[in-house]
């Protein structure tokens, strides 16, 4: 039996669980019409569907709005620094292949400092989740060009626009060797759902890109919501046709784009030390 098939009988054997239960009851403190709020529950739905309790998840964030979004749920979480949540997921799942591991951030966060951990997460290839939430600017510092900002972004910070080409993460993923690479839409939570459980079941390290519309800082994005679409193509199983599919597409495409079966490290053991046989290693005197 393959691992996804494994993964969806266990939660079909689970106990029925329900978004409310992935809730910590904090108030989000996201500015009004923040695509996270669409990611957060979309998250909670998924996790719910997926079946495993909250206490075998772990949200693992960086610095940024996305970022804050495990302080909302009711699984462990981990708040790291900036650019670092990947490497910090990473390490937490070859240590403990049976928690299920989820990174999340922004285009910020994931694509500028953290880009380098992006690429070798996917070149890895851990069974873990990675959500990224792209608003193509820094909302959290005032509105600042990001990785994925379009060149000609005219703002008062970059007065007639970056005049970079803006990054292509669905295009880096497929080829640093993600194994799962789909593009979702904070504005459908129950479709970005479907998509976070298909992720969190593949085999092998996924990602997930959400288009999550920042309209405090670019209030155009706000047209989003009629400019998305179902992705018309199967996902594809070749990097060439997924990276051809990626490159021919305007950005707006929904739907998984990119499956592939290829190897994954093994899952490390089990430490048999304890923490007080470490502790005692380092003990002076």
């Amino acid at each position: 039996m393959s691992d996804v098939a494994i993964n969806a009988a266990a939660s079909e054997s689970s106990p029925t669980l329900k978004a409310k239960d992935f809730s910590s009851g904090a108030h989000p403190i996201w500015c009004p019409g923040c695509g996270d709020y669409g990611v957060i529950a979309a998250l909670e739905r998924g996790l719910a569907k997926h079946g495993r309790p909250p206490h075998e998840v772990v949200l693992v964030s960086g610095i940024g709005c996305s970022s804050r979004l495990p302080a909302y749920t009711s699984c462990y979480g981990f708040h790291g620094v900036h650019g670092r949540a990947l490497a910090v997921a990473a390490g937490l799942k070859l240590t403990r292949p049976d928690l299920e591991v989820i990174a999340l951030g922004g285009d910020g966060d994931g694509y500028s400092i953290g880009g380098n951990h992006f690429i070798h997460a996917c070149r890895r290839n851990i069974d873990m989740l990675y959500l990224v939430m792209d608003n193509r600017v820094y909302g959290m510092t005032k509105g600042q060009p990001s990785p994925t900002t379009e060149p000609d972004w005219d703002s008062r910070i970059a007065p007639g626009g970056p005049g970079l080409r803006p990054f292509n993460p669905l295009q880096l993923a497929i080829a640093a060797g993600a194994n799962f690479v789909a593009r979702g839409f904070a504005g459908d939570p129950d479709g970005l759902s479907e998509l976070i459980v298909e992720g969190i079941r593949w085999p092998g390290f996924a990602f997930v890109e959400v288009l999550s519309p920042c309209i405090t800082f670019r209030p155009e994005q706000a047209a989003w919501k009629k400019m998305v679409r179902p992705l018309t193509v199967p996902p594809a199983k070749d990097p060439p046709v997924a990276t051809a599919t990626v490159l021919s597409d305007d950005g707006f495409s929904l739907g998984v784009l990119y499956r592939s079966d290829s190897p994954r490290p093994p899952p490390a053991e089990k430490p048999s030390a304890t923490l007080t046989d470490i502790e005692r290693q380092f003990a002076l005197g």
